[in-house]
């Protein structure tokens, strides 16, 4: 059995090309990039205006099956699938994510692929990489520093304190900064309040979603931070801060550009939360990249029914842009979970009843891959599963896997080696998406604008999550009113709910159906361009662990890093 180093040795044992080497391969002209170092870079916006009358590529979303807390390898998959297809002939440019800091030093580990599907270089990938991260916190926190100045000071726009709803951030996952008290000692008006981590901020959901420097003007601007006694909005532009805003992101509003472990091309922007935002790299990015390559292959947060249904149904209908084809990611593991087998916990060992070959469980599990195949054909997309392969597994669970995906819809479900063999052990899947990508595009939204607020939830809740009926909350009710007397009815829904079920509950496993979807309230993003109905409990700042993965790391006299997974 093949010895696989672990993903930071892998990464350091790599040989990367100089960042311009990389811009040029992709064709980015010289005075495009600006480089931060060696091996990463910017591109200016101008690259996209540049290109804008070249062909566009075929455009491959990456998502999966309902995971286990672990995660199923949909990055991996997404850089493998990437390199793959480079192999095999197509110009691919891989679109991301970038990661948060909080979960990189707390629990669940890097977010640049891994073994020998990963994006380089590695570290700076997971930790820093060009500060759009600080950026975005930065202006969230002067917005909330404006506006308790502006309480402090008089309160000439007669705001409701028990109507605030922006919070502050920071990049660290901090649970004793969920619940604060502001203004002790007489430095301010005394509030309750709290932070949330950094990629939880609707800047950061504005970040992947503009267009440009005009239009993320006008989103800050357009942000509501309150309400006044009188019930109407409070926004940016109020408080005179949507311009000081925009300054600290004219930076960060330029894509970043990396490159695989193979050195091709690989884009990086914008780090949105799945489960409360859209959970998508930015529209700019993909802009930016479809022009550049025969295909450009992007990734969702989560399952299908997160990432993937908020990429169709808010980011395609912002940005304008067709998807060719989806891949869904699945694996043996999580679809024995599904079935019935095993309690998957982060941070401990897999169960072992999970590592045996168990049809029934496996039979019972393909329900979930089941309902998120019908799920994007909704959409019209054709798809293929990519059966993300692990040492255990065994060839028989692989063909138990592509049958029922045949019959439920998929072109092929093929098993995807590339976090053992890179690009190399994805070029059966690339040949599969590459040639689903040439069945003419059928993709169809899932709600239209003009629909009711509630026509919207209940369709996604039905259509998507299995559910008979949605039940609404009193305050949820109050909300929906008020907001569709504002006029932001006409906004997308961002549904936020867990992402370990397809279902509110992250206990109910499978394919649930006939239950009643809980709304226990809505809110307004409106600067992002969208409204998120809560749904179940949410944690928009998470906790580090008993024994956090930032305790493991270390650094020595010459800079290497060790022991970052």
């Amino acid at each position: 059995m093949r010895q696989v180093p672990s993903d930071i040795e892998i990464a350091q044992e790599a040989k990367m090309r100089p960042i311009m080497e990389i811009a040029k391969s992709a064709g980015i002209l010289e005075d495009e990039i600006e480089p931060y170092g060696k091996y990463k870079a910017k591109i200016q916006l101008s690259a996209i205006d540049r290109l804008k009358n070249k062909p566009q590529g075929k455009y491959v979303d990456v998502t999966a099956i309902t995971p286990t807390p672990l995660g199923e390898g949909k990055t991996v998959t997404t850089i493998g699938l990437g390199m793959a297809l480079n192999r095999i002939g197509k110009k691919t440019m891989t679109c991301i994510r970038q990661p948060s800091l909080g979960p990189v030093f707390g629990i669940k580990g890097g977010a640049a692929g891994g073994g020998y599907s990963q994006v380089l270089p590695m570290d700076d990938f997971n930790l820093h990489l060009t500060g759009d991260v600080h950026a975005v916190g930065l202006a969230h926190n002067l917005l909330a520093a404006f506006l308790d100045a502006h309480l402090f000071h008089g309160n000439k726009l007669n705001i409701d304190p028990d109507a605030i709803m922006w919070r502050r951030v920071v990049d660290v996952s901090d649970r004793a900064l969920r619940n604060i008290i502001t203004g002790l000692g007489g430095e301010g008006v005394l509030r309750e309040t709290g932070f949330d981590i950094t990629v939880a901020s609707e800047i950061m959901a504005i970040l992947g979603l503009t267009t440009g420097l005009t239009d993320i003007r006008k989103r800050l601007g357009r942000v509501v931070v309150a309400m006044t006694r009188d019930g109407k909005p409070v926004t940016a532009e109020d408080l005179k801060c949507g311009g000081s805003m925009a300054i600290l992101m004219k930076d960060a509003i330029k894509p970043n550009l990396l490159q695989t472990i193979e050195g091709d091309p690989c884009f990086v922007h914008a780090g949105p939360f799945a489960n409360i935002a859209h959970g998508n790299n930015s529209i700019l990015e993909d802009m930016m990249a479809l022009r550049l390559g025969e295909f450009v292959v992007t990734e969702s947060g989560f399952g299908a029914d997160m990432g993937a249904e908020k990429f169709l149904n808010i980011k395609c209908r912002a940005s304008g842009l067709k998807p060719n084809c989806v891949v869904i990611v699945a694996t043996v593991r999580a679809l024995k979970m599904h079935g019935g087998l095993g309690k998957v916990v982060a941070g401990k060992p897999l169960p072992d009843e999970l590592k045996k070959e168990n049809f029934d469980a496996l039979g019972k599990g393909c329900a979930n891959l089941k309902k998120h195949i019908e799920n994007m054909k909704l959409h019209g997309l054709p798809v293929v599963v990519a059966v993300n392969r692990f040492l255990q597994d065994t060839d028989k669970e692989i063909e138990f896997i592509r049958t029922e995906a045949r019959k439920s819809g998929a072109e092929d479900a093929v098993p995807s080696e590339v976090w053992m063999y890179g690009g190399e052990g994805g070029k059966d899947l690339a040949k599969i998406v590459a040639k689903a990508c040439e069945k003419p595009s059928e993709f169809k939204l899932l709600y239209e604008d003009n629909w009711p607020i509630k026509k919207k939830i209940e369709t996604i809740a039905t259509k998507i999550y299995g559910a008979a009926k949605v039940e609404y909350a009193p305050e949820a009710n109050r909300r929906i009113k008020k907001f569709t007397e504002w006029g932001l009815d006409k906004l997308p829904i961002c549904m936020a709910k867990t992402h370990l079920s397809i279902s509110h509950d992250p206990e109910v496993k499978g394919a649930p159906t006939g239950y009643t979807f809980p709304v226990r309230d809505v809110r307004a993003s409106v600067g992002a361009g969208f409204l998120y109905p809560l749904c179940g409990t949410m944690r928009t700042m998470p906790g580090l662990p008993s024994d956090p993965a930032g305790a493991h790391y270390e650094i020595d006299e010459n800079g290497k890093i060790s022991g970052l997974f």
